[in-house]
C-alpha cells in the first residue's frame, strides 16, 4: 500500500534552465542533484511538503527520458509512491493485473529502491513505487 506521494516526475530538456525557472516557482535555492547512470538520466529534486518535484533529463540520447521527450515533449513523465515493500507490491499489483515495466526493483535517485507499472494498466500514467533502501 501507498504510504505517500514521494515525488513527481517531470521530464525536461535543458535541467539547468529549468532548475531555474522551479527555482523561481518554489522559491527555493535549495535543490539536490543526481545523476543516475543506470536510467540515463540527470535529476533536479526540490522539497515541497512532503514530497518532491524531480526535474528529469536525459544524460544520453538511448535513455528511456529521451524517448519520452521526443515522442511527447516536456512535461508530467510520472508520479511516484512510496510503499513499504516494493517487491511485495509489485507482487500484489501484477496478481490484480496491473502490468509491471519492472518485474523486481532497481536503484533509484534519493537512495530509493524503484520499479514502474505499465502506463497501459493505470490509466496512461506512468507509476512509480520506490521504497527507501
Amino acid at each position: 500500500m501507498a504510504i505517500r506521494i514521494s515525488h513527481l516526475g517531470i521530464a525536461v530538456k535543458e535541467l539547468g534552465a529549468s532548475e531555474s525557472l522551479f527555482r523561481k516557482l518554489l522559491g527555493d535555492s535549495n535543490v539536490h542533484r543526481e545523476e543516475v547512470e543506470d536510467q540515463g538520466v540527470s535529476i533536479a529534486s526540490f522539497k515541497v511538503g512532503e514530497s518532491i518535484i524531480e526535474l528529469t533529463a536525459p544524460s544520453r540520447p538511448d535513455s528511456p527520458i529521451a524517448g519520452f521527450l521526443e515522442k511527447r515533449g516536456e512535461g508530467i513523465h510520472h508520479v511516484a509512491f512510496e510503499v513499504d515493500d516494493v517487491e511485495s507490491e509489485l507482487r500484489r499489483l501484477e496478481s490484480e493485473g496491473i502490468r509491471l515495466i519492472d518485474k523486481h526493483p532497481r536503484d533509484g535517485a534519493h537512495d530509493m529502491k524503484i520499479a514502474f507499472l505499465h502506463p497501459k494498466s493505470t490509466n496512461g500514467v506512468l507509476i512509480e513505487l520506490c521504497q527507501k533502501k
